[in-house]
């Protein structure tokens, strides 16, 4: 039986699946600052001590659940995911795109995020039968299970690494050996031309022009002000734009169905050129073959004969 073709679906998380950045729901108002004096002291530090952004707000996060006496336990982080709000139709979105696909193709879904991979694991949607592999920012807990470092971060150009993790189906972040060995094309588990991204604003940039320019499919997803989305359509970045609505029969739901359709389709298209080459080459080969031992055998009847004629001439 023929192997079915693999659909990676790459989203990122803030403002792409849940409404908001997720330190906005609880964290923030927790250490008693508003969402706009934390980002600005946060992106004002990063500025001054030119320090990237996301480690940036990883180090105010710790420095403000400090100053405010909050807990900053990884079980912490997880029970404020609990507050997510999600756009209509995330929470019954990847189960339904894996029931439409199943008969063409095997749907994955991935999670590529800037955001806490805590809070994100702590959401309504986090299931692990939900997603192959999730990629974002993380804390390293002391011996008492306090956040005190960044383990992992995630920021806006790192994020491309993570889908040629996926493309060669080397998910280990431990593991950069692998991903970093030249793989033939024809090898890797998920060609770009397999993904979909979806993402909300520049922060996605690299990521969508990538798979874009790789011959896979971009969405930027917009919330009430389409402006950011076709700024991104203009200046082709993304392939396709939509409301952040992933309800059945809406245009993103369209839109991705139609996709895996096209990707469905062409891949089959892919192994049928794959095949057709190999027997040309094949063909090509025996051809080859069939010439070189005619030569021989000319140029064996070719020594015999002169051999016959010295024999007769002695």
């Amino acid at each position: 039986m023929t192997k079915k073709t693999t659909v990676a679906l790459i989203y990122d998380f803030d403002k792409t699946l849940c409404t908001k950045d997720m330190q906005e729901y609880t964290f923030i108002p927790n250490i008693g600052k508003t969402p706009k004096e934390f980002w600005t002291e946060s992106n004002k530090f990063a500025n001054d001590e030119k320090m990237d952004k996301i480690l940036s707000y990883m180090y105010h996060m710790i420095l403000g659940s400090s100053f405010a006496k909050k807990s900053i336990h990884r079980k912490d982080f997880e029970k404020m995911g609990e507050d997510i709000e999600f756009f209509p139709g995330v929470e019954n979105w990847f189960k339904r795109i894996e029931e439409y696909g199943k008969k063409k193709v095997t749907i994955e879904h991935y999670v590529i995020s800037s955001g806490l991979k805590e809070i994100i694991e702590g959401s309504k949607i986090y299931k692990p039968a939900n997603f192959k592999e999730i990629y974002a920012c993380e804390f390293y807990y002391n011996e008492n299970g306090i956040a005190v470092w960044p383990l992992s971060v995630v920021n806006y150009t790192t994020k491309t690494q993570f889908l040629f993790r996926i493309n060669k189906g080397v998910l280990d972040v431990a593991d950069d050996e692998s991903v970093n060995k030249f793989t033939p094309e024809n090898e890797r588990k998920i060609p770009f031309r397999n993904m979909i991204y979806i993402g909300d604003g520049m922060t996605d940039v690299p990521c969508m022009k990538l798979v874009k320019s790789h011959g896979g499919n971009s969405i930027a997803v917009y919330n009430s002000s389409k402006k950011d989305a076709q700024t991104l359509l203009l200046d082709d970045r993304v392939n396709y734009i939509a409301k952040a609505d992933y309800s059945e029969g809406t245009e993103l739901d369209e839109i991705v169905k139609q996709i895996i359709d096209k990707i469905s389709v062409e891949d089959e298209l892919v192994k049928k050129q794959v095949k057709m080459q190999k027997e040309a080459k094949k063909q090509i080969e025996i051809q080859k073959e069939t010439k070189r031992k005619r030569e021989i055998q000319r140029e064996a009847k070719t020594l015999i004969d002169e051999k016959d004629e010295n024999i007769k001439k002695s």
